[in-house]
């Protein structure tokens, strides 16, 4: 889309095939020959200078191609506009989806020292100024030098796709940049209890629909005491959160690292903090932006690793991972796989004796999230349950990473789940039972709100006790008894009747494990 007025239109002809390239410091990525403008133009107050560029993206172009754009001095607004060609493909085939952001003078490097803004393709035109900026982009000076549009091919037909940028230079006094203001770390809290949170949420400020105010007002109704930010590759919304915090809402900051080989949920970094996303599992850097994620002070959960949208499916492996997202929006067979796949983990991590019960570097604790992105998708649908010492971004996280926690399908729902040893020994969800492999254990799950349900305990050897039927009250309470020889360790699943044959009903909740034996 151009401006009304074309007078000061210039087009250029960018097609691949047409001009140099040459590679950038990003991983896969291409420039095209940079747009100019005329540096006296700066001398009328308001003035503004278009620039429409066009050109084709072939099948098979790279990840990322950057337009170079000369911006003078005394530029108050730079606004970019795109469109695309979306041409019929065959049944199976992919087509054409641009993706779009821009990195300013400092420069496209992996990192993001440039990055100013990423909207993917939730819009089709924004604009940065010193005071404002279109959600997704960061508000700031528009200053001299060679800033890059970055266009992101996700998928491009056999046709190729055609594409066209119009860039608008406005000149001027830039407005005042406005000091940004985050939330607070902490909330009132009840001290050591169970606090409820959803840490996968999108507002308008990537690719959702509901502003800041709307999902903590749905995050409230929900029963939530705390949610994260995680916009798609940009961390713009850090600055929008703050008036909707209080004593009864925990808001942390992060992002949705969306990269082509799968998702990874920056989980309460420092506010500001932004983490890159531009490569792929075989470029091996996904360990550098797992680190850069906890210097920042976040957790490094990858998010629904079995989903079966186009590069969401994770590819980075688990090693780097301080939890995992098994449950993402309303359970189905992708979040099936997802548990199984996390329960075979457990297991790996007995064998190599690392299933010591604390998080960290050991098992990998799971959890569940909305990604709710627009009406109708409920937020806090599924929920995480933590067991925290008090409602702040460093408790919260750790009884996350420790894998205190259990998780549930709404507020209505509550478990609690132990185990017990002979000599009146005890663990909780997370823990270890330190009990001899023959000594007599018993497994007790207390469950309300969930009337119908069957509740399964399932162990390093599979699903080893089912219950009755749960009653209309939806309250309950299961016992098993096993041995540490029996199962290494123990968690709980409570399921919904099944719709059908022998498969088993969506999730109403589940715990992480227990482990039993000394270890």
């Amino acid at each position: 889309m151009c401006e009304d007025d074309h007078s000061g239109d210039r087009s250029g002809d960018h097609g691949i095939g047409r001009r140099a390239l040459f590679v950038t410091g990003a991983a896969a990525a291409l420039t095209l020959g940079s747009v100019s403008f005329p540096s006296e133009a700066a001398d009328a107050a308001d003035a503004s200078e278009t620039r429409t560029v066009r050109g084709t993206l072939p099948t098979g172009s790279p990840d990322f191609v950057y337009l170079p754009v000369e911006v003078p001095d005394g530029v108050r607004e730079i606004k970019v506009a795109y469109t695309y060609e979306k041409p019929a493909v065959p049944t199976g085939t992919a087509g054409n989806a641009l993706d779009i952001g821009i990195f300013d003078q400092r420069g496209t490097e992996l990192g993001g020292k440039g990055f100013r803004g990423w909207s993917g393709g939730a819009r089709t035109e924004f604009f940065i100024r010193a005071d404002d900026a279109t959600p997704g982009y960061i508000p700031g000076p528009v200053k001299e030098g060679t800033w890059h549009i970055a266009l992101g091919p996700y998928t491009v037909a056999p046709q190729g796709l055609p594409y066209e940028v119009t860039i608008t230079l406005t000149y001027g006094e830039p407005g005042t940049v406005v000091k940004p203001v985050y939330p607070p770390s902490r909330a009132k809290g009840r001290g050591r209890a169970w606090y409820r949170g959803d840490c996968h949420l999108h507002s308008w400020y990537s690719d959702g629909r509901r502003t800041p105010a709307e999902i903590a007002a749905l995050a409230r109704a929900a029963g939530l005491d705390f949610i994260n930010s995680s916009e798609h590759n940009t961390h713009s919304a850090h600055a929008h959160w703050a008036s909707e915090a209080g004593d009864d809402l925990l808001i942390l900051l992060g992002e949705e690292v969306t990269t082509r080989n799968g998702h990874v949920v920056a989980l309460g970094t420092d506010p500001g903090t932004f983490v890159d996303w531009r490569y792929r599992a075989r470029d091996n850097r996904f360990g550098k932006y797992a680190r850069r994620i906890r210097e920042a002070g976040g957790l490094v959960v990858p998010a629904h690793p079995h989903a079966t949208c186009v590069g969401c499916n994770w590819k980075f492996g688990f090693g780097e991972a301080d939890a995992v997202e098994v449950w993402n929006g309303p359970f189905g067979p992708d979040d099936e796989v997802s548990l199984a796949d996390w329960d075979s983990m457990l297991v790996a991590s007995v064998r190599e004796g690392r299933g010591d019960g604390g998080g960290g570097r050991g098992w990998i604790p799971a959890m569940g999230n909305s990604d709710a992105h627009r009406d109708p998708d409920p937020v806090g649908t599924p929920q995480t349950v933590v067991l925290a010492d008090d409602l702040t971004r460093e408790a919260i996280q750790e009884g996350i990473r420790a894998g205190r926690s259990y998780v549930a399908e709404s507020r209505k729902v509550s478990l609690s789940f132990s185990a017990a040893g002979p000599k009146g020994e005890h663990a909780g969800i997370g823990g270890r039972l330190k009990v001899d492999r023959d000594d007599p254990v018993t497994v007790t799950l207390e469950a309300s709100g969930v009337p119908r349900c069957t509740v399964r305990f399932v162990t390093d050897q599979g699903v080893l006790h089912t219950s009755a039927v749960l009653p209309v009250s939806g309250a309950g309470v299961v016992e098993w008894r096993t041995t540490a020889q029996y199962a290494a360790y123990v968690r709980a699943e409570v399921r919904h009747e099944a719709a059908v044959g022998p498969l088993p009903g969506a999730l109403a909740a589940f715990t992480n494990p227990i482990f039993l034996g000394r270890g």
